[in-house]
């Protein structure tokens, strides 16, 4: 008898989670969070787990919190064997935990006990791993801290970015779920304490996107990929900010240049506009200018005849 899943979700992260499950087992209920407003007219927007949970047809709540006794007394009307999670975005507390018999998994995007918490995938790019992955964790009340199933490993290639390595890692952990879950129901697969030293990543805020220049023109970099699409970088220009969304690494300009430069210069270089740095320079290789679309480099350049002056 196929066991009956409740799925938990709501990013893009965690559609081929959903989808994955509901192609191989009986989803009887998915959990989401609220819709929220978006876009410049604030309209109501369902999350993405929300609009595909509808086209395949599942029953679908969305509790402001878990805390909720409708959430959990709807929980137990579906009578879950086994609760999966991908992304979800609230803490489960033990009363949910405990509640079907195989427990609750989660589908996270990193190589734990490496990168627990709400940012894993920009974690790993802004620290230069050369790998991440996806694991498969029966979840305990701590944040990420449950024993480990399975994972499974990918590089990450030098000009990975956010929005590039999150749907394959999405993509990786639905895999992998589907690969490993009739061992785990039939008991075969027996979950593992973490081992290792644990990294955190803590949720990102817009302000976190502020670009530093007295780092290095490397970890900025660095930075910039990992935050795309979100929570995005930038810097201040004009009153406004500049949002910065691809840039390139020069180690240096020029001697007259390197003697001068204070972190935070803004000179030219090769039709550009670049940045100087604590150690090295940035090329800013595609911008957006407050209230504009984004352009290359040397097209914001154009209008902008004081950025070195």
């Amino acid at each position: 008898m196929s066991p009956q899943i409740v799925f938990m979700g709501s990013p893009d992260f965690a559609l081929p989670t959903l989808k994955a499950l509901a192609d191989h087992y009986a989803v009887v209920g998915v959990v989401t969070q609220p819709d929220r407003p978006a876009g410049r007219g604030r309209n109501l927007t369902p999350p993405p787990v929300k609009v595909l949970a509808q086209e395949l047809g599942l029953q679908v709540v969305q509790p402001k919190s878990l805390r909720a006794s409708q959430a959990i007394t709807q929980l137990r009307a579906w009578e879950p064997d086994l609760v999966v999670v991908a992304a979800f975005g609230q803490i489960l507390r033990p009363e949910l935990l405990d509640l079907p018999p195989f427990g609750c998994i989660n589908v996270h995007a990193s190589l734990l006990p490496r990168w627990r918490g709400t940012a894993p995938i920009q974690a790993a790019i802004l620290h230069g791993d050369q790998q991440t992955g996806v694991t498969i964790m029966k979840m305990d009340p701590g944040i990420d801290t449950g024993p480990l199933l399975s994972q499974r490993a990918i590089d990450i290639h030098f000009e990975e970015t956010g929005a590039s390595l999150t749907p394959k890692l999405a993509q990786l952990g639905a895999e992998l779920l589907i690969a490993i879950l009739p061992s785990y129901l039939n008991g075969d697969l027996q979950p593992q304490a973490q081992q290792g030293e644990a990294t955190y990543a803590p949720m990102l805020k817009k302000s976190d996107g502020q670009l530093d220049f007295t780092q290095s023109a490397e970890k900025i970099e660095r930075k910039i990929r990992a935050f795309n699409p979100w929570p995005g970088t930038f810097l201040d220009w004009q009153g406004g900010r500049l949002k910065i969304h691809r840039v390139r690494v020069v180690d240096s300009i020029d001697q007259e240049t390197v003697i001068s430069a204070e972190p935070g210069k803004q000179i030219i270089y090769e039709g550009y506009p670049a940045v100087c740095t604590e150690e090295g320079s940035l090329v800013l290789v595609e911008v957006q200018p407050a209230g504009k679309k984004s352009m290359a480099g040397d097209v914001f350049l154009r209008g902008a005849r004081d950025w070195a002056s």
